[in-house]
């Protein structure tokens, strides 16, 4: 009786358990594997940026050893010229120049055209050690210089820094010209959210459709001055320059930095008005025309540039009310070099310098014009992209150009990454990141 009951309630049928289709099973599977291999190249990138950049601090970073001591030029180098001005005839091309560069002010393109003097001249550059910036955001020390020995004296500084003026002093001649460009900083700042604001995690909180127009609403709610990147969404240029780009407005060391800026650098040159700023530059430098013509590169493609509203633009230059008041007072002080240059020459010379870059366009430029990334044929005219999205704009080089331009043009077109390259410097740790960006598919 037992044993029938028992098989009875065995024989009832049980319920069926549903078990996943084959294929789907293995999509979940490959998607699980691709889910711990990111975290696996995340923590890996995040161990290497921790080991590759310092902490950033408010205060200066220590500095080299040897202190202030200045550079010394090797026997038989060419004594240090003293800037002159073209205008007084008779000067002598300087080739000793510091480039302080500025984040999203049209500095790589101005980096090309310092690149290609120091190639063409045989110059002595200052190149960072496995990144293509020294350590930034933390403070430019002399020690982070590629190859650096106690004493060396360099020709040209012009890679991204945290600028350090003594640590920089030091380690080019005495007459040495200082340089640096600045951008309205309403723009900057929108270049700068768009740019970069997927690695400045405080923006991760943005949960609509036009994140640059919320944060702006109320951009303390969203702020964290101590966060990781925050640096690159407020008072960028101040910060960039080496000061604290949280002060308070109403503190005189504002306008202390700003007057110390100013005694400091030789010329600076406006993202706005780039052609004339190149014009300023070319005569301060007594260099030829063919010197400063330029592509502009790493700019970003029209439909990835939404443009500031008013009240927008107002807001975002009160929130960047230092910079603000930076570029105020180098505005004023561009025009009047304008004025001093002559207004009828200076249009003149920008004229020419248009004409010139236009003829190289056409010499140049494979069907003219820039072009999105996925068009870009050669890998080595490939510019870097921002995290997440191809925005950046490169170029495509004519199949057949005459021998006396091809070295000029190739060497116009190509990216700062690839370029820093070219003259032998060590990039490991920016070529790593960009193995595991490819691999992630960022």
């Amino acid at each position: 009786m037992w044993l029938r009951q028992g098989k009875e309630r065995g024989s009832q049928p049980r319920p069926k358990v549903s078990e996943m289709p084959l294929p789907q099973k293995k999509r979940w599977v490959s998607m699980a594997k691709g889910l711990v291999l990111g975290a696996l190249f995340t923590s890996l990138l995040l161990l290497l940026y921790s080991y590759a950049a310092p902490p950033l601090h408010t205060g200066l970073a220590s500095t080299t050893p040897e202190g202030t001591a200045p550079c010394a030029p090797a026997p038989g180098e060419p004594e240090a010229l003293t800037p002159a001005n073209g205008s007084a005839g008779g000067c002598q091309p300087q080739r000793d120049i510091v480039f302080m560069k500025t984040h999203k002010t049209a500095s790589s393109t101005l980096l090309n055209i310092l690149f290609r003097f120091g190639q063409k001249h045989g110059l002595k550059f200052a190149f960072p050690n496995g990144r293509n910036d020294f350590d930034y955001p933390a403070f430019f020390a002399r020690s982070l210089v590629q190859d650096y020995r106690p004493g060396a004296c360099f020709n040209i500084i012009c890679n991204h820094m945290r600028f350090h003026y003594e640590e920089v002093r030091g380690l080019v001649p005495p007459n040495a010209t200082f340089i640096t460009v600045l951008r309205d900083p309403a723009r900057l700042f929108e270049s700068s959210f768009h740019y970069f604001g997927s690695v400045v995690p405080f923006t991760w909180k943005l949960s609509g459709r036009d994140k640059l127009a919320e944060f702006l609403q109320d951009p303390d709610r969203y702020y964290d001055p101590n966060g990781y990147n925050a640096h690159y969404l407020r008072n960028l240029l101040f910060f960039d320059l080496g000061y604290d780009s949280g002060l308070n407005p109403g503190n005189p060391q504002v306008q202390e930095h700003i007057l110390e800026v100013e005694r400091r650098f030789h010329l600076v040159l406006l993202q706005e008005y780039f052609d004339e700023s190149l014009v300023l530059l070319k005569d301060l430098l007594c260099w030829e025309l063919e010197d400063v013509l330029y592509f502009k590169l790493n700019a970003r493609r029209a439909s990835a540039v939404p443009r500031l509203s008013g009240e927008l633009y107002r807001r975002a230059t009160a929130w960047n009310v230092l910079d603000a008041r930076l570029y105020r007072h180098f505005n004023a002080s561009f025009w009047r070099k304008v004025e001093a240059f002559g207004r009828e020459r200076m249009a003149r010379e920008v004229a020419a310098l248009r004409r010139a870059n236009e003829r190289m366009r056409r010499i140049c430029i494979d069907g003219g014009q820039a072009v999105d990334a996925a068009a870009i044929q050669d890998s080595a005219m490939q510019p870097w992209q921002p995290l997440g999205a191809k925005s950046i704009l490169g170029y495509n080089l004519k199949k057949s150009i005459g021998q006396r331009h091809a070295q000029l043009c190739r060497r116009m077109l190509t990216p700062e990454i690839q370029y820093l390259m070219d003259l032998g410097v060590n990039l490991w740790v920016t070529k790593l990141w960009k193995l595991i960006r490819d691999f992630l598919r960022w």
